[in-house]
């Protein structure tokens, strides 16, 4: 992964995340320039299938000021992701199959300087899992208080 634009932080609280893929996004000129300037949120975005294709849906890409009205792209358009049949074959058995939902991870530059999206496979979580997770993070921050405080 290159420079990281946006990241869906919610998805780690709300799902147990399978199984990873990382896919491109059919954009807009106006829409990667907006991504250059990381006016990106990913906080109510999901995936869907529509005819056999995965699309990203609810994702925000705000508009830059410079953009002229022309190429203005609609903020929370549906957006297309690209990636091999096998693997959206796959994704869709595990959807149907086992009631999993796909969830946007998170967009980034890669090496190439290309706009790419980490999607997965999730699992919802029940309140009580949540609770416990809370639990958790919060007792590894104590510790590591604790061992900085020591030092």
């Amino acid at each position: 992964m290159g420079e990281t634009i946006a990241r869906n932080k919610k998805a780690f609280h709300d799902y147990y995340i399978e199984d990873k893929l990382e896919v491109g996004l059919q954009l807009l000129g106006s829409e990667i320039k907006a991504l250059r300037a990381g006016k990106a949120q990913l906080k109510e975005s999901y995936v869907r299938f529509i005819k056999g294709e995965l699309f990203l849906i609810n994702s925000h890409i705000g508009v830059l000021e410079t953009t002229h009205a022309y190429y203005r792209h609609e903020e929370r358009r549906v957006r297309k992701l690209l990636l091999h049949k096998k693997e959206a074959v796959k994704f869709a058995k595990a959807v149907e199959r086992d009631g999993m939902t796909i969830v946007c991870l998170s967009l980034y530059f890669n090496h190439k300087n290309l706009a790419k999206a980490q999607i997965a496979l999730a699992k919802g979580k029940q309140l009580h899992d949540k609770r416990a997770d809370l639990k958790q993070k919060d007792m590894q921050r104590d510790v590591q208080r604790a061992i900085k405080d020591y030092k």
